[in-house]
């Protein structure tokens, strides 16, 4: 089930239960990858454990490319078939079968040259390629009825 109102609106409404720091990484990562994939579709979860944006060719969830993924501890970058990546930096942590993972202490991240790198193998080995025209478009794909606090205690 989804709230009412717009995606763009719904999306805004779950960013703003983080932190202010979070948010604001959320938003300028969203923005850099927007960017970089403005034909992509933004899946869009919020879910129990984390939020997540999706940026995939499709509206299937399989063939999304990446992932912001964001709990109150802070942002990271998911690739979807990120065990098949080449890594030769080793900037991708997990030990999926799946997914790898970094962490985006900032929206500069994804300007290195190693998750440069990483963003162009994960493009050229999509299932299904993004379309070579046209905006994506903003879909809210499920809100969880119960989450884990997007904001850390206070002391």
């Amino acid at each position: 089930m989804t709230p009412a109102g717009t995606p763009a609106a719904q999306l805004a409404g779950f960013i703003a239960k983080f932190d202010p720091e979070i948010g604001r990484r959320i938003r300028s990562a969203r923005t850099a990858l927007r960017k970089r994939f403005p034909t992509a579709f933004e899946l869009v979860y919020d879910n129990y454990n984390f939020f997540v944006i999706g940026f995939s060719a499709t509206e299937r969830p399989s063939d999304c490319i990446v992932s912001l993924a964001a709990n109150a501890r802070g942002v990271g970058l998911s690739f979807y078939y990120g065990a098949t990546l080449p890594d030769p930096h080793g900037v991708l942590q997990g030990k999926g079968t799946q997914n790898r993972f970094i962490r985006l202490p900032d929206a500069g991240t994804l300007c290195t040259p190693e998750v440069e790198a990483l963003l162009r193998a994960a493009v050229a080995q999509a299932r299904s390629p993004l379309p070579s025209s046209g905006t994506g478009r903003l879909i809210i794909r499920s809100v969880s009825p119960k989450q884990r606090p997007r904001r850390l205690p206070t002391r």
